[in-house]
């Protein structure tokens, strides 16, 4: 297999500056109102509970505006992701913004040897994560090994479901084109965009991805020592996963406009680790 972490590091590290210049990311609201939140925390604050005074890590953190919503929050957070270009702008923000947060460059399997194993309350991880990860069961061992005891993991990620659906052949008309369940080998998309609004083009443009079962993710979990106290699907996302078969609701999220109900977008989880 080509070194997936350089392709894919490539990838993030070019992007990083337009996302940070992107309205959709909206550091410019970070900046402005010490009260904002990025809308992937908003989305969960109902499920999300007190994190006032807990030890967080936020892994595969990007530019950190859901770190420093936590931090706003009141969490003890450190954001943790490979993309040295990335750490950049999320140490920018949390400058710019008097943000006390730490930042981290490290791959999440390398995570328990660069931060302090047992030691968290709360694991983080948002959307759009999960698929650039080549194991499952690696990545809930390291949620293992970071948790303290009682510790709780809380994500919310795209569906595996989604992920594995394409739109391509019309927009009323959703094909199961793609792997559901986790394959040794990934998926090689060569796309020139990225997924948020920039006039910037760009030149690194292969990633390697991967899905991964909810029942592949639950019982990677459980294998880990943790325990699944929450399970929520949403049919919708915080962004337009299949243009032109969607509309964007009251809430800024983005849902099939003919019958929803057909397709979960996104989960939450949450899961703690056993005493």
């Amino acid at each position: 297999m080509t070194d997936y972490l350089a392709v894919n590091r490539a990838n993030w590290d070019e992007r990083a500056p337009a996302h940070a210049t992107s309205p959709d990311y909206a550091v410019d609201r970070f900046i402005e109102d010490p009260n904002f939140l990025s809308q992937v925390v908003q989305f969960d604050l109902p499920r999300l509970g007190d994190v006032n005074g807990l030890r967080a890590v936020h892994l595969q953190c990007h530019i950190g505006t859901d770190t420093l919503s936590l931090h706003r929050l009141g969490a003890r957070i450190t954001g943790l992701d490979f993309s040295g270009a990335s750490l950049a702008q999320a140490r920018s923000l949390a400058a710019r913004t008097g943000a006390d947060v730490d930042f981290v460059e490290s791959t999440v399997y390398d995570a328990p040897k660069v931060l302090e194993p047992g030691s968290f309350d709360l694991v983080y991880t948002g959307v759009g994560a999960l698929g650039w990860l080549p194991d499952i069961r690696r990545w809930a061992q390291v949620v293992g090994a970071l948790l303290r005891p009682g510790g709780r993991l809380f994500i919310r990620e795209g569906h595996p479901m989604l992920w594995a659906i394409d739109n391509a052949r019309g927009k009323d008309l959703l094909t199961v084109d793609y792997p559901y369940f986790e394959r040794p080998e990934p998926m090689v998309w060569d796309e020139p965009g990225t997924y948020v609004a920039t006039d910037a083009t760009f030149t690194h443009n292969v990633t390697h991805e991967w899905n991964h079962g909810l029942g592949e993710i639950v019982t990677a979990l459980f294998d880990a020592g943790l325990e699944i106290t929450m399970l929520v699907e949403h049919d919708s996302a915080p962004w337009d996963a299949l243009p032109g078969s969607t509309v964007r609701d009251e809430h800024g999220e983005w849902r099939l406009a003919d019958r929803p109900w057909r397709l979960p977008q996104t989960y939450t989880l949450q899961a703690r680790k056993r005493v």
